[in-house]
């Protein structure tokens, strides 16, 4: 019986039906893993090189293949190459351009290889870049966060706990807080960096191939740490991208706890953050409005990256082992939570730097309150007082200021020694 398979002629042989325009348009991933060009290029070039050295094909044959590729690498990048559905994905596409340029030697390119080894080695080379350039983003923000930690040294504020004011604090200590959260986030890219860091390739559909291929080579040309041995695991596995993803979410949540900071700080009852022009928008109804547009999309987007953990996990849950079509949806969310972590981190810090952080108004939310409170009962621990009795001593202070309309710093002597000996030179030591 004669093949009429008009979809493909990769795997068409021992079909006998063109695939129906629907199953083509559903099958494709063509329309995002183009993303994976590059990469696909790269990978093919090194892996043809070492058909050649191995005398798989011959020295001319893989000569021409890398060149063609090379060629092709070039358009793309100038964004001349039309991709097409019909072909399903990136690796096919650029197998066909591949057949234009130099003929029905680019045959010979998929020997020793499978697009299951193929596209696990595109997805580790682009997330490797990824994962740099979005150290690099970090490293910025640590940057600004730096800046703005020397331009307001010394600056007091009111410290929260469950959003009441708790302890007075130092701006540049709650810059610091963010600077070590960002460090321990580059800390855990580069985790992942390490385990992502093995070749795939050679491990064709699952099971490898008996050609004498030198996984090595490729690894080292590819620069990678080495070769994942398992030929299974090589496949099949994605928790590079889960672990990826996972410390994306934990990224984007330092990020989204940093926004919240800034837009109730940015509220008219508080007052702590004046926002530059640039970096806010108005209402179209409203014409007092000043919007923190910026920090609030930051803290939205935070959710779309959680959900594309979860998307991956619930991609994997339950795969039985080896290749399954389900893989494909491991490239969406990755592409789409590189693409809005990027997008956050490049804002963050002309964002951050641009902010006017008002240091009167800050300072003047700690004089007239009780955040002192715990200062005041660690002064008279000082002197000598148990804990227990000084907490309680300044608890009552505390009530009667709210019942006299009064604060610590308006107290005198007298109504400071019914309560303690001590609460009242206690008192001197914090305000003056």
């Amino acid at each position: 019986m004669s093949n009429t398979n008009k979809g493909s002629n990769i795997w068409g042989g021992r079909f006998t039906k063109s695939l129906d325009p629907l199953a083509i348009s559903f099958n494709a991933s063509i329309t995002f893993d183009y993303k994976l060009a590059y990469y696909d290029i790269w990978g093919s070039q090194v892996h043809a090189q070492m058909l050649g050295n191995q005398g798989i094909i011959t020295q001319s044959e893989a000569d021409k293949l890398i060149s063609g590729l090379e060629s092709i690498k070039n358009n793309v990048m100038q964004g001349t190459v039309t991709f097409s559905n019909e072909l399903e994905d990136i690796h096919m596409n650029i197998e066909n351009l591949l057949l234009k340029e130099v003929g029905d030697i680019a045959k010979k390119l998929h020997t020793a290889r499978s697009r299951n080894d193929q596209v696990a080695l595109d997805l580790r080379l682009y997330l490797r870049a990824e994962i740099k350039e979005i150290i690099l983003l970090l490293e910025n923000s640590i940057r600004s966060l730096k800046f703005c930690q020397q331009k307001y040294v010394n600056t007091l504020l009111p410290g929260y706990t469950h959003l009441q004011r708790a302890q007075p604090i130092k701006l540049e200590n709650y810059f610091g807080a963010y600077i070590a959260m960002f460090n321990r986030d580059i800390s855990r890219l580069n985790d992942c960096l390490l385990r992502l860091n093995y070749c795939p390739l050679g491990a064709g559909a699952l099971a490898g191939t008996e050609l004498p291929i030198d996984r090595e080579f490729v690894a080292e040309k590819l620069q990678f740490k080495g070769i994942i041995e398992n030929t299974i695991d090589a496949v099949s596995d994605r928790d590079f991208v889960m672990e990826f993803s996972s410390v994306s979410s934990i990224i984007m949540t330092h990020l989204s706890r940093f926004s919240e900071d800034i837009i109730i700080w940015a509220s008219e009852e508080f007052s702590f953050v004046k926002l530059d022009d640039a970096f806010a928008t108005g209402s179209s109804l409203m014409p007092n409005k000043k919007n923190p547009d910026i920090p609030e999309l930051i803290r939205g987007k935070c959710g779309r990256v959680f959900g594309n953990l979860v998307g991956i996990l619930s991609v994997m849950k339950a795969l039985p082992l080896g290749y399954n079509k389900d893989l494909q949806e491991d490239k969406e969310c990755l592409f789409d939570t590189v693409d809005t972590i990027k997008a956050c981190l490049q804002i963050f810090s002309p964002f951050l730097t641009s902010l006017s952080f008002q240091v009167e108004n800050m300072q003047s939310a700690t004089k007239n309150s009780f955040i002192w409170a715990t200062k005041l009962l660690e002064e008279l621990v000082k002197n000598n007082v148990p804990f227990r009795d000084a907490h309680e001593c300044v608890g009552k202070i505390i009530l009667y200021c709210i019942e006299s309309n009064k604060n610590f710093a308006t107290l005198n002597k007298k109504e400071c020694d019914f309560f303690s000996p001590f609460l009242y030179s206690s008192i001197l030591k914090i305000y003056y």
